[in-house]
């Protein structure tokens, strides 16, 4: 590795670590939507990893989502199961928009890829939710009935009696519109932070020079 792929790779660690940092505190900054089930809240702790997946790659999008969640996993009550499903939908976002806006960087491009992370990630959201999420949470807190859960989902809608139904009326939607307001809150901020880190990399390299 040269001199300079060695202050390049410090710099993406450096950006990595205060993305993760960002992401750790507003995973606990949730807010609750009437519509939905109590238990889907919105937070905006994909942003972070949204931002890093477009500067650094969609590789260190992934490493944010991961060391988020790694962190959190002490605080969880959830048993990891929030977090394991939050890490794969979080990177299926972040990694799918990274790599469309990787081979063409324009803003038009930069829209395209959002669109697809968002929806790449309602559509895990159903898979993950699933598979995985609702059958543990069901099995933890109420003995494995999870006719519970879908009747959270019938107090708001009658006609979601089944499982699937709950999750594509509510879920699939809901993932989807959480990824599209984080896009747009990354819309906004991305171009300052970029120029930020771009002045920061040429500190670092000044520095090591």
């Amino acid at each position: 590795m040269t001199n300079r792929e060695t202050k390049t790779h410090t710099t993406k660690l450096v950006i990595t670590a205060m993305l993760t940092a960002v992401a750790f505190v507003l995973q606990y900054i949730e807010v609750s939507i009437p519509i939905v089930p109590s238990f889907l809240k919105l937070d905006f702790s994909d942003i972070p990893e949204l931002i890093g997946a477009f500067v650094i790659g969609p590789l260190y999008g992934v490493i944010i989502c991961f060391v988020k969640n790694l962190l959190h996993l002490p605080f969880g009550s959830s048993a990891g199961v929030g977090e394991l499903a939050n890490f794969l939908m979080g990177a299926v976002f972040a990694f799918t928009a990274g790599i469309i806006y990787k081979h063409r960087k324009t803003k038009k491009t930069a829209m395209l890829a959002c669109l697809s992370g968002a929806a790449a990630m309602a559509v895990m959201s159903v898979v993950i939710n699933w598979f995985i999420v609702y059958p543990a949470y069901a099995q933890m807190w109420f003995g494995g009935d999870m006719n519970v859960i879908i009747g959270m989902y019938k107090t708001l809608l009658p006609a979601s009696d089944t499982l699937m139904k709950s999750l594509l009326i509510f879920n699939l939607p809901f993932t989807f519109a959480k990824g599209i307001i984080d896009a747009i809150v990354t819309m906004f901020i991305y171009k300052p932070l970029s120029n930020l880190f771009v002045r920061m990399n040429h500190s670092l390299n000044k520095n090591k020079a």
